[in-house]
């Protein structure tokens, strides 16, 4: 009985180790809607079909490569907007501000470099 407390322990301890994530809020600071929005990190990629004006979407990513985010969007007379983000490193953490509005996008990281 004693080896299985301990067994339970140690594996309950294992499971919360913390993942270390970039929690994302991706904005529209326009008056109009932005659609087909994609994040492109290292490893993975996420979309948000549309955004409300004054709308945020929140996202955790888990970064496990080096490289440059990607950024790109539709704004509301449909022409395709790219832009480069910061470069993320593997398993940083911390929190990422990625700001739209109809012909700009601007991310202001606040990560920990591990």
């Amino acid at each position: 009985m004693r080896k299985t407390r301990i067994a339970f322990l140690i594996l309950l301890l294992a499971g919360c180790a913390r993942s270390r994530v970039i929690k994302v809020n991706v904005i529209n600071n326009s008056p109009e809607k932005i659609s087909n929005i994609i994040i492109d990190y290292p490893s993975a990629t996420f979309g948000i079909p549309s955004l409300a004006p004054g709308k945020t979407f929140q996202y955790a990513i888990k970064v496990t490569e080096n490289g440059v985010i990607k950024i790109e969007f539709t704004n509301a007379l449909g022409k395709t907007k790219r832009f480069p983000g910061p470069a993320v490193s593997k398993d940083d953490e911390g929190t990422m501000e990625i700001n739209l509005t109809q012909d700009t996008a601007v991310a202001e990281p606040k990560l920990q470099h591990r």
